[in-house]
C-alpha cells in the first residue's frame, strides 16, 4: 500500500501561483511514477502532469505546458506541481497518484490516489 496525502490548495486569482504538495508513505517510493490529475464539478478527471521515477520523463497536458512544473524529492517522498500564471479553468480538485513503474497519462494504470486537494482561481 501506498499512502498519499496532497496539501497546498487554496484559493488565488488569475494570474497568481500555487505550490501544490504530496507526501507519500508506505511502499518503496522510487518503484512508482508519480503524476497529478484533477477534477472540475461536472467534468470527468483529467490528466495534468506525470514524473517518472528518477525524474527523467516527465510529460504536461497541453492545458498546462509552460504554466506548471512537476518535480519530486526522492529523498523525503514527496511529489509537488508549481502552477504559475493560473486561470479560472485550473479551478479543480487536484489528486497526486502513484504507479508502480510505469509512466502514463491515463488514471487507469494509477494504483493508487490521495484524497484530493481543492485549488479555486478567481477572475
Amino acid at each position: 500500500q501506498v499512502q498519499l496525502v496532497e496539501s497546498g490548495g487554496g484559493l488565488v486569482q488569475a494570474g497568481g501561483s500555487l505550490r501544490l504538495s504530496c507526501a507519500a508513505s508506505g511502499r518503496t517510493f522510487t518503484n512508482y511514477a508519480m503524476a497529478w490529475f484533477r477534477q472540475a464539478p461536472g467534468k470527468e478527471r483529467e490528466f495534468v502532469a506525470q514524473i517518472s521515477w528518477s525524474g527523467s520523463y516527465i510529460l504536461y497536458a497541453d492545458s498546462v505546458k509552460g504554466r506548471f512544473i512537476i518535480s519530486r524529492d526522492n529523498a523525503k517522498n514527496m511529489v509537488y506541481l508549481q502552477m504559475n500564471s493560473l486561470k479560472p479553468e485550473d479551478t479543480a480538485v487536484y489528486f497526486c497518484a502513484a504507479s508502480y513503474g510505469i509512466s502514463s497519462s491515463y488514471d487507469h494504470e494509477y494504483d493508487y490516489w490521495g484524497q484530493g486537494t481543492q485549488v479555486t482561481v478567481s477572475s
